[in-house]
């Protein structure tokens, strides 16, 4: 099939596009930069100059596609209510395009705020709030009420491997500035992760498989003390593990202080997906893994 793929060149986007050619398929990916857009194309798929804001470019995509991977977001965090925003109109856009066609649509979204405090399920229903803007996975399903074949996979917190610039380089950063690798309270709160790898052939299972349910998470480790992520990351950087409270991380403190666990028994069960990639602590202790994912 030709899948137009948006967030073509991101850290999660660009794992996507690969799985997609390495399995045969063909692939549109749209690139904001030149540079970015030659990148793309010398991996074997076709560029898509274009950014989020050119709604009438992703419709056109979408149009002409068999089925639409959408991984882009913005995370200057500076400008979450804005680049939510921005988010929402273009899975509308690719929706409106894709409306009454049976072509699938796939939309990214995160575990954040799923089910504090106990281990959420692909049942669990998105949060619906002001304390968090995000939209994606609600635009999705009310696209899907209007007949749009549209689905959302779930992203845990870390999707790691090397070369890694999510949430665990932020965490990296605060350590080497703060000179100590930190946890909160007694540091329990659990992540989820899976490797970046293990996250793309997902997104291509969903898309060979027919998208049939209207949520799927991408996750192997279902949860990891945030205490032994601090410690790994302590032992990579050679610094003391300590705890403190959430104030120490600054903007981020309400990331390192959620306990956000999450199951993806359903989705291993729908799709067949079985993680291979390296584990989170495994990938933070591997030699280099910490200056790689600094620079990412």
């Amino acid at each position: 099939m030709q899948v137009f793929v948006t967030g073509a060149t991101g850290w999660v986007g660009s794992a996507v596009v690969q799985d997609l050619l390495a399995a045969g398929h063909r692939v549109r990916g749209l690139a904001r930069a030149e540079d970015k857009a030659r990148t793309l194309a010398a991996s074997g798929a076709q560029a898509v100059r274009g950014t989020l804001d050119d709604l009438a470019l992703l419709r056109s995509e979408a149009e002409r596609a068999d089925a639409v991977v959408h991984t882009a977001f913005n995370h200057d965090f500076s400008k979450f209510a804005e680049n939510a925003a921005q988010d929402r109109l273009a899975i509308e856009a690719l929706g409106e395009a894709l409306g009454g066609s049976g072509r699938p649509l796939v939309v990214t979204s995160g575990l954040a705020m799923l089910a504090p405090g106990r281990v959420a399920t692909e049942h669990d229903l998105p949060q619906d709030g002001p304390a968090y803007p995000r939209r994606s996975e609600a635009t999705a399903r009310l696209l899907a009420a209007r007949g749009v074949h549209a689905t959302t996979v779930r992203l845990a917190p870390s999707v790691h491997g090397r070369g890694d610039h999510g949430f665990i380089p932020i965490l990296i950063g605060i350590a080497r500035a703060s000179g100590v690798s930190a946890y909160v309270g007694d540091g329990a709160n659990r992540w989820p992760a899976v490797h970046r790898s293990d996250a793309a052939t997902l997104y291509r299972l969903v898309l060979e498989k027919g998208a049939t349910e209207p949520a799927y998470h991408a996750v192997a480790e279902e949860g990891i003390a945030f205490r032994q992520i601090a410690e790994a990351i302590g032992a990579a950087l050679g610094l003391p593990v300590v705890s403190r409270d959430s104030a120490h991380f600054g903007w981020f403190a309400s990331f390192a202080a959620a306990d956000m666990p999450a199951s993806s028994a359903h989705t291993r069960a729908a799709l067949g997906w079985q993680a291979h990639g390296a584990t989170l602590l495994a990938d933070i202790a591997h030699a280099g893994y910490a200056d790689a994912a600094t620079r990412g």
